[in-house]
């Protein structure tokens, strides 16, 4: 693996300052700390800063030589509301936060690529370094967008990554097209009419109507979207009544749906809606349909991923890049940004969590598990890559 070697020397102080930012995690739209530690090191190297788009989000401006053209490069920067399980060094100090899906070492790997890129950065126009909050939940990256990010830093296309736990430590994984789900749930709430359990007669059961609705809907992906088409609809949740002899008046079915197309989308929300809406009315009972569309699907650019895809190849080898991985059901708010300008999202492999000090719990070493821990062995890895992307894509005219 070709790695920068100045990174590679400035491995204990990215470091430092990942296991730093992995005992102070912040909640989105918290980032304060994080925000103002992420600024304070791009002034340190002198990189003029904004901040303030996303209300936590920091933006890094590097501009070298003459050419208008420029890129984005994207991180992360909150934390989950998870207990730590860890108790080595570094885990959290605060209750019930948790850095448990590495936006802190993404965060560290693109400090390094902005010190490098800094000091030593070999290319002609402009890297914008976007340290992204609320990426968990908060659409920080939507925020970003609507407070001006694209217009304050206009750029041709934007770059992100993910560590990947599972997939072999510093193997790259990334697909054109769909590469991750939408994120969407609903709450819908059936009202009917309560009455004590031993008179049914007197009643409109919404607990009976919700478990025709329940089953019903799972026709929806089995009979109703192309067979080619990948879809999820779970019902996670379903509240009703608090007493063994009372039908309740209402019934509650919570839970979520991801596709990888929008068009997919639509089609199960209407099917859901249409369910509901006429299979409460067959019972006399009436219906509440809320959905709610959270993150859109993270689908990668043609053009740009083969361009990462080469990039990767030359830092690590043929072997060592995976460039038809399998998407995953799980979403991703850079998707906002894959909407505005091209770009590729990229994962880069954790390990099987063997990098974990003394002290790490018992779980496994999954994304949002209260025993993860980011690998700091990929810290000049990530950090090479975005040197070496930037470089390509901004590579000066021959002379």
């Amino acid at each position: 693996m070709k790695l920068i070697d100045p990174i590679i020397q400035f491995h204990t102080e990215i470091q430092a300052i990942r296991r730093d930012l992995h005992a102070h995690p912040e909640l989105c739209y918290k980032e304060q700390r994080t925000a103002d530690v992420v600024a304070s090191k791009l002034t340190e190297w002198n990189i003029p800063v904004i901040r303030g788009l996303g209300i936590t989000g920091v933006v890094g401006i590097i501009k070298k030589g003459s050419s208008d053209r420029a890129i984005g490069l994207r991180a992360d920067m909150d934390a989950l509301p998870v207990q730590e399980l860890n108790t080595f060094a570094h885990a959290s100090q605060h209750a019930g936060k948790m850095h448990a899906c590495g936006h802190d070492g993404h965060t560290a790997m693109l400090l390094g690529a902005a010190r490098h890129l800094s000091l030593h950065g070999d290319f002609d126009g402009t890297v914008y370094l976007i340290f992204q909050p609320a990426e968990e939940g908060g659409a920080g990256a939507q925020r970003m967008i609507d407070d001006g990010l694209f217009e304050q830093c206009p750029m041709e296309a934007v770059f992100g990554m993910h560590n990947w736990p599972g997939m072999p430590a510093g193997k790259f994984g990334v697909t054109p097209g769909p590469m991750m789900a939408s994120s969407n749930e609903f709450e819908v709430i059936v009202k009917g009419k309560g009455s004590h359990a031993a008179q049914p007669h007197k009643s409109i059961d919404p607990v009976m109507v919700a478990v025709q609705i329940a089953q019903s809907w799972q026709t929806i992906v089995a009979r109703n979207i192309n067979p080619n088409d990948s879809a999820v609809l779970s019902i996670t949740q379903i509240h009703s009544g608090s007493a063994t002899n009372v039908i309740p008046d209402e019934a509650t079915l919570i839970g979520t749906v991801r596709t990888f197309s929008v068009d997919v989308l639509d089609i199960i929300e209407q099917r859901m809606r249409d369910i509901a809406q006429h299979t409460v009315a067959a019972f006399g009972a009436e219906v509440d349909f809320r959905f709610h569309r959270n993150y859109p699907p993270l689908i990668n650019h043609p053009k740009e991923t083969a361009f990462a895809v080469s990039v990767m190849q030359a830092m690590s080898g043929v072997e060592n890049v995976d460039a038809t991985v399998e998407p995953t059901m799980g979403a991703e708010d850079f998707s906002f940004m894959l909407q505005h300008k091209p770009g590729c999202y990229v994962f880069l492999g954790n390990g099987s969590g063997d990098h974990r000090d003394g002290g790490h719990g018992l779980g496994p070493c999954n994304l949002h598990n209260a025993s993860y821990d980011f690998n700091d062995e990929l810290l000049p890895i990530g950090g090479s890559y975005w040197v070496n992307l930037t470089e390509s894509y901004l590579k000066p005219a021959a002379a």
